[in-house]
This record gives C-alpha cells, structure tokens and sequence, in this order.
C-alpha cells in the first residue's frame, strides 16, 4: 500500500519537525497503546433504527431507497496550518467545530451518504464529542484520546477507532500524517448497524425567515483561532480553510450554536488545560443561510438527545442541505459572533 499523498504537505524546519515528533509521541503515549489496531468493542445493544426513512439525517436530502451497511462515521481533523491539506473535507454530509486546548479548534466531519476513498489527517478525540456524537451512534475515527477522555466514552458506550485496517502516516511531519483509507476501515467494521434519527429539524426554503443580511461570518472560538465566512454563489466559503481549494466543504448554512465551556480536568503535553464544549442545556443560535441570518434558540436535554431549536415564533427548521455546525463558546467564555452585509 502506498502512503504517498497529493498534493504534498508544506516542508517544514528541522526544528518543527523535532518538535512535532516529540509531541506525537507524548500524545500517543497518552491515548493508550501502540497496537496498530485499536477500537472498543460494544459492551451493550445501541437502540435505533434500521431502515433509513425518506431523507438523509445529516443533510435533510432525499436518499431514495438507500440504507448504509455502516454507521455515521465522525473522523476527527486538526483545524491549524499543520493540517494543510485536509483531504476528504468535500465528501462529508457535516462538518462540526469546536474548542480544543491551546485556543485552537478541533472537527468532526461526518460521512453517511457517500464514503470517500482518503481522509485525514486524523487526531485524537475528546470528551466534547460526547454530545456530538451520541444522537448518530456514531463510531469515532481519531488517532486516540487521553486516558480520561477513552474511559468517559467507553462509560458512555460510545464506539470508536485508533487504528486498524486503512490507518497509515505518509511523508508529512508527525504528528499530523496519520491518514485513513476510509473504505477499507468501513470494511472492516463488525459494529451493529444504527440508523439515527434526523441530527437537525430539517426543513425548506420557505421555513427560513432571516431577514437581515449577512454576507460576511466572523466566528470567534478564542483569542487565537477565527472562523471566517463569506457567502458566494449560494454557498458558504470558508476563507481560511487548511483544505485545498478542490476539496473544500462549502455548506448551505452555517448554524452557530453559543456554549457553555467546562473543564476536562486534565492537560495536554505542553501544559494547557483542555477545555470541554458542555452540549447539552441550553443556548443562543445564529442560522446563516442564503447570506441572511435568523435569531434563535437551542435545546438539549441530555448529551444523546436531539436538538431543539426555536425561535420566538414557535418550532426552527434548517433548510435541508450541507451545514457546518459551529459550537462556539459563549462571550464570557472568549467567543464572540459578528457579521456584516
């Protein structure tokens, strides 16, 4: 199997190198062992369904007759320059962000509909994913996770992977080479097929009532990381994306949901506290569509519950199509949203 990937990663200083290396192996040495195949087994059933219904549950789209044989599969990618170039980004059906340690931010992008051949880099999870991915029953691809974090989603009979069949580190600085032959994984997989419900309330055109215009997103996670927005072309475009241009996911929408931010209760290699998106209560929404935005709320009762979003006028649908969901933190807590015309 060849571990060439293209196009190739930016050449980096020797020092950079050194330092990648060093906290690729700190990482892996928290995240558990160095067997080559790594992934929790189901201690119990999952309930859900088994039949897709007449729309695909991360986009809102028809899916005709389709079933997968696999569960949603939520692989998790570094959103810094070490990243460049993020591969798979365009195939996914949604994309979340959130916070991670050292004020940068993490994703989860997620693929049902269609599986693509590559994706990665891959990195380690977090307890934050919790909530993202429990209403799918999701099976978690990273690279691994601190020992809290792996015992917290065993305790929460969430699956996932660390390695296996398709995991390989190209010619890249470590520790952002490891890439995944996604279908070969998939194929491997022995899990309990679980169909999720709808992950949003998905709706049409004619739902949307966003009124002001809003052509320009600035989504604030920290004092060092910014997620930039334009709208074109009916989609939205992230301007500082780490995926190359041909491979870009470009949503529909973009939903900001404001959250409350806790502690993991640990630190990572270089001594930062990790931080822990709490996806679940209650908060603020922003829903960008159409280069428009709509005001509203979000609910969630527990961390495997559904959303509920609302506005003052009753019951909010996002527009069925690509959205990338972004769990900014709260004001307070060093997030801030701002756009303009």
């Amino acid at each position: 199997m060849s571990s060439a990937r293209l196009p190739q990663r930016r050449t980096r200083t020797f020092a950079l190198v050194l330092l990648a290396l060093a906290l690729g192996l700190s990482l892996a040495a928290c995240g558990g062992s160095k067997k080559p195949a790594q992934s929790r087994p189901e201690s119990q059933p999952i309930q859900g369904g088994s039949t897709l219904a007449a729309v695909w549950p991360l986009t809102g789209l028809p899916a005709g007759n389709k079933t997968p044989k696999h569960r949603v599969l939520a692989v998790k990618i570094p959103n810094t320059a070490e990243s460049y170039p993020q591969t798979g980004m365009s195939a996914a059906d949604m994309v979340s962000e959130e916070l991670v340690e050292g004020g940068i931010t993490r994703l989860a992008v997620f693929y049902y509909s269609r599986v693509p051949s590559l994706v990665g880099p891959v990195r380690s999870m977090r307890a934050s994913d919790m909530g993202i991915v429990k209403p799918l029953h999701a099976v978690l691809v990273s690279s691994g996770a601190a020992p809290p974090t792996l015992r917290r989603l065993s305790h929460a009979h969430i699956p996932f992977y660390t390695g296996g069949p398709g995991y390989f580190r190209d010619s890249s600085a470590a520790p952002y080479n490891l890439m995944v032959h996604l279908r070969q994984l998939v194929a491997s997989m022995k899990k309990k097929t679980v169909v999720p419900a709808n992950y949003l309330p998905w709706g049409a055109e004619k739902d949307f009532a966003g009124t002001k215009r809003a052509g320009n997103i600035a989504v604030k996670f920290s004092a060092g990381h910014t997620t930039q927005w334009k709208y074109a072309g009916g989609k939205y475009h992230n301007t500082n994306s780490y995926a190359p241009a041909n491979d870009r996911f470009n949503p529909d929408s973009v939903l900001v949901l404001r959250v409350r931010e806790g502690n993991a209760g640990y630190l990572d290699p270089a001594g930062n506290p990790v931080p822990e998106t709490i996806f679940q209560g209650k908060g603020a929404l922003l829903l960008f569509h159409k280069g428009k935005v709509e005001r509203g709320t979000w609910s969630k009762k527990k961390l495997g519950s559904q959303l509920v979003l609302r506005t003052k006028k009753g019951a909010l649908k996002v527009p069925a199509g690509h959205v990338w969901l972004e769990l900014t933190p709260v004001d307070h807590a060093g997030g801030h949203v701002s756009w303009t015309k």
